[in-house]
């Protein structure tokens, strides 16, 4: 039985990660194999492991006591005892332990993680404090708890070792590394981030600041992350947090950086240019639900990573926009036709793997023949356009396959996926692919056109970086602020 939360915050948490992640690769409430619940979402994909714990209590509501009282009774229950059980999760899956979906521990998750080179993250969802953060803060807009990450073995010389415990701010150890989000900008961090790569990419951004400084502090997650996407780094090609230099030892982010970030235009301009990359997201959610009913065919395992819609998943936002759109522009520019075969196909790359390639085969279905031997003979079809497209771009390494059938003149239509392996192309392969393509002639026709399109994350021009101000909102120039140098 697959379990879907208990509490409302533990179902929202869910469904937030199943949008992250897809739902064929997020478990609620999963067991060890003593029969205990490990957390409350368990996700999993590409030997990446995210341990979610939905914590809280109404320590803060009391009206008796103190303060500082309340703070720290609240932080132990909600947070420093979560941390405990966090580590000891880690150490469980590092050791290899089986993880059921039910207490009896009858059925096993469908996962298998290869431990030499497995990355745990562990995360706290922390409630009960959101409406105390705003009362102690008129500047605290959406009741973020504050989060400082230092070593708690620091020398009497530094000015961090002696940061007092003040009730909001989170202080954490950075050599147990544990990410601590709250009630508001949960929803804030997985709907920004809602691909695993750009969720991936943020955490492992994330743990690498906090190791590398002395210090990182910040007055919302939700601020950090306006820091992240602000910091584009030309040279990597990535956000980063801190400076590419890496010659600060501290980082601070300061109030409403996200909130003045999320009010421009190059943040709006982003989100409506995504819009389309939803198309992607749609396909791959709806081959899950129906692996995950049993109803798929083929030798594909979803589950195991051996699929064409688990490299689907892989890609980033900004890959799904570029991949989705190009689609779109497949799917319009079908021909007309009467009855029989006809065909369209469009070839496009990854943006976030670019020795990755995908063929959209659009195949009208012919009346006249049986629906089943149509199907098979656009599997067919499809996987010589695979082979095409390996023989006409030999950088690579794979290529996955969607067929369907035209979108612009049918109701309902069918999903065919094919992942082709194509690192190791033998002498064989290319010469039986040309033979089989010389019927088709696939990129070899006069009529084929290729067209490079430029996607940029913050379209038409919209450049963020560090000539802007501080995300701090100080006025002052980025460099210039919240970068400490030792």
């Amino acid at each position: 039985m697959i379990n879907n939360g208990v509490t409302k915050t533990e179902k929202l948490l869910l469904a937030l990660c199943q949008n992250v992640f897809m739902k064929a690769w997020c478990y609620a409430n999963p067991y060890k194999s003593e029969a205990k619940e490990m957390c409350d979402v368990l996700a999993v994909f590409d030997n990446h492991v995210f341990i979610f714990f939905d914590r809280g209590n109404s320590a803060l509501d009391n009206q008796d006591n103190d303060i500082d009282v309340k703070w720290r009774r609240w932080k132990k229950n909600t947070i420093e005892k979560q941390v405990k059980t966090a580590s000891g999760a880690e150490r469980y899956i590092s050791s290899g332990g089986k993880i059921y979906f039910d207490d009896k521990c009858k059925q096993e998750i469908p996962i298998k993680l290869s431990l030499d080179n497995i990355h745990i993250h562990k995360i706290i969802v922390a409630h009960g404090a959101k409406n105390h953060c705003k009362t102690d803060s008129e500047n605290n807009l959406y009741g973020s708890l504050a989060l400082s990450y230092s070593s708690t073995t620091c020398n009497e010389n530094s000015v961090y070792s002696d940061i007092p415990d003040i009730p909001f701010m989170v202080r954490m150890d950075k050599n147990n590394l544990t990410h601590v989000f709250d009630e508001e900008n949960l929803i804030m961090i997985l709907d920004e981030l809602d691909t695993f790569e750009d969720f991936k990419m943020y955490i492992l951004e994330k743990e690498n600041a906090i190791r590398k400084l002395d210090c990182l502090t910040y007055c919302g997650e939700e601020d950090l992350l306006a820091h992240y996407l602000l910091n584009f780094d030309s040279v990597s090609q990535k956000h980063i947090i801190g400076s590419r230099t890496g010659k600060e030892n501290a980082l601070h982010i300061g109030e409403g950086a996200w909130h003045e970030f999320c009010q421009s235009k190059a943040y709006k301009e982003r989100n409506k240019a995504n819009k389309i990359s939803y198309l992607w997201d749609k396909l791959i959610q709806k081959t899950c639900e129906h692996a995950l009913r049993g109803e798929t065919s083929g030798n594909g395992d979803i589950l195991k990573s051996e699929s064409a819609v688990f490299e689907m998943t892989k890609e980033s936002r900004l890959s799904r926009r570029a991949l989705s759109s190009h689609m779109q522009r497949g799917i319009e520019s079908f021909p007309s036709f009467e009855n029989g075969f006809a065909r369209y196909m469009s070839f496009m790359t990854s943006l976030t793997n670019p020795d990755t390639g995908y063929v959209f085969l659009q195949l009208s279905y012919p009346k006249n023949i049986d629906y089943n031997e149509y199907r098979e003979k656009r599997r067919i079809i499809l996987e010589i356009a695979c082979g095409a497209a390996r023989n006409k771009f030999i950088n690579l390494t794979k290529i996955i396959g969607i067929a369907v059938e035209p979108p612009k003149f049918y109701n309902t239509v069918s999903e065919d996926f094919l992942l082709l392996h194509c690192d190791k192309w033998s002498d064989e392969q290319q010469i039986a692919y040309q033979q089989q393509n010389e019927l088709f002639k696939f990129f070899e026709s006069e009529l084929s056109k290729s067209k490079q399109t430029s996607f940029q994350e913050f379209p038409h021009n919209q450049k963020i970086g560090r000539n802007h101000s501080c995300p701090c909102g100080s006025g002052k120039k980025y460099k210039k602020c919240c970068l400490l140098k030792s």
